[in-house]
C-alpha cells in the first residue's frame, strides 16, 4: 500500500465524532509537525498548521473539519440498553443492525443498532421507519450496573466501526468519515508539498471540529488566523447511482474534483470560483461543477469572519456520505492536490488586490 494510501486508512478508521475529534489532531501533528513552520490551536480544538516558504503578504486559510458524524449516549435503561443523539445529520434507514464503537473510559466496547427481525414485524411495522428517538445499541450487558463497570456512562461518544478498503476498481475507496478526512488528507498534502516548495502567500492549513453539529470550528478558527482569503475542502454528494438524478446530485465519481458554484450556506467569490476553473482548464485537470441546495460547510462561518473573507469551496464526490461508509475515487483526490498546488504557487499579493477589487 502506497504512503497515500495508509494516510487516508488512518485517517478513515481513526475515531473522531463532533466534540471527539483529538485523535484526529493527534495523527495530522504527528504527520505534519516536521513539516510546518508553526502549529496553532484555538479553543474549541481545532488545530492550525502555518507552512513553511511563505512568501507574501496575503494569508490563505486552506480548511477541512476533523470531525465525522457519530453518537452520543445520553441514557442507559436498567437492562444496559444505550439510548443516544445523533451527532450529525442521520437517516433512520442507514441505521438499524450497524455496529459502532462505544468509547467508554476504559476503553472501547463493540455494539451494535438494536433492530427487530422481519420475523415479528407487523404489516404497519414493515411500511414505517424506525424513529431514531426508539433505537438504542446493544453493548452486550445485562444491566445499566454491568455497563457502568465497564466505563459506559451518559455522555460517551460512539463512532460507527468500519474497516477501510481498496475496491474491484483500485481507484475506488470504501470507508467511513470521508467527509471530511479525505478533506484532511488532500491539506496534509498540501502542507508537506510546501514545506520544501516557495509559494508567493502565507498558507495556512486547518483541521476544524464540529463542522457536522454546527460550523463550530470554522468560526473560531476564522477568528484565530484572520484569513485574507479562504479554500474550503470537502465532499459532495455524488450522483451517477440508481434513484439520483443530475439535478439532485451532478458530480459523479472519477470525473475530477468539483468546484462549487453554490451551496446553501454561501455563495463562493466569483473571481476565486473563476481562478480555480479556468486554472485547471489551462492545466487540463479533470474536473466538474457541483452545487449543493441542502447542504453547506466551513465556508458559510468563514467567509463572514471580520468584515469577509473571499471564499472558495472543492469538494471531493462521495457516495452514501452521512451513513456508516461511503465511497470515493481516489483520481478525484489526486486532481484536488494538483489543482491546489497550482493555484496557490500564483495567489500573490497582487492577485489577491484584484480579487478584492469591487
Amino acid at each position: 500500500m502506497n504512503k497515500q494510501l495508509t494516510n487516508l486508512q488512518l485517517l478513515s478508521e481513526t475515531s473522531g465524532v463532533s466534540g471527539d475529534e483529538a485523535r484526529i489532531k493527534n495523527l495530522l501533528k504527528d504527520r505534519l509537525e516536521s513539516h510546518a513552520e508553526e502549529i496553532t490551536y484555538d479553543k474549541l480544538g481545532s488545530i492550525i498548521f502555518k507552512t513553511k516558504n511563505n512568501n507574501g503578504n496575503t494569508k490563505i486559510l486552506l480548511a477541512a473539519h476533523m470531525d465525522e458524524v457519530g453518537f452520543l449516549v445520553k441514557a442507559i435503561t436498567p437492562e444496559g440498553f444505550l439510548r443516544f443523539t445523533c451527532l450529525g445529520g442521520w437517516w433512520e434507514q442507514v441505521m438499524l443492525g450497524q455496529r459502532v464503537i462505544v468509547h467508554g473510559k476504559q476503553g472501547d466496547l463493540i455494539g451494535i443498532m438494536g433492530s427487530k427481525p422481519p420475523h415479528i414485524l407487523s404489516p404497519e411495522e414493515r411500511n414505517k421507519v424506525v424513529n431514531k428517538k426508539d433505537m438504542y445499541i446493544d453493548i452486550g450487558v445485562d444491566s445499566l450496573e454491568e455497563a457502568n463497570k465497564l466505563g459506559v456512562y451518559a455522555g460517551c461518544f460512539v463512532t460507527p466501526d468500519v474497516k477501510f478498503e481498496v475496491m474491484a476498481n483500485k481507484n475506488y475507496l470504501l470507508g467511513k468519515a470521508w467527509d471530511d478526512r479525505v478533506g484532511c488528507a488532500i491539506f496534509a498534502d498540501i502542507v508537506e508539498h510546501f514545506s520544501k516548495t516557495a509559494h508567493p502567500n502565507t498558507i495556512y492549513a486547518a483541521g476544524t471540529v464540529q463542522e457536522e453539529v454546527g460550523l463550530r470550528g470554522a468560526t473560531t478558527c476564522a477568528n484565530k488566523v484572520n484569513p485574507d482569503l479562504a479554500i474550503i475542502i470537502d465532499t459532495g454528494v455524488a450522483g451517477g447511482v440508481p434513484g439520483v438524478t443530475k439535478e439532485q446530485a451532478n458530480t459523479v465519481l472519477g470525473d475530477g474534483v468539483a468546484i462549487t458554484i453554490y451551496d446553501a450556506s454561501m455563495i463562493p467569490n466569483t473571481k476565486l470560483r473563476d481562478l480555480f476553473i479556468q486554472t485547471a482548464i489551462d492545466n487540463k485537470i479533470k474536473h466538474q461543477i457541483s452545487f449543493s441546495e441542502g447542504g453547506g460547510t466551513d465556508a458559510g462561518k468563514i467567509h463572514l469572519q471580520n468584515i469577509g473573507v473571499p471564499s472558495v469551496v472543492i469538494t471531493i464526490p462521495v457516495r452514501y456520505i452521512h451513513s456508516h461508509q461511503g465511497v470515493f475515487h481516489m483520481q478525484d483526490y489526486l486532481t484536488a492536490v494538483k489543482l491546489l498546488k497550482l493555484v496557490l504557487a500564483k495567489l500573490d499579493d497582487a492577485c489577491y488586490q484584484d480579487i478584492i477589487q469591487n
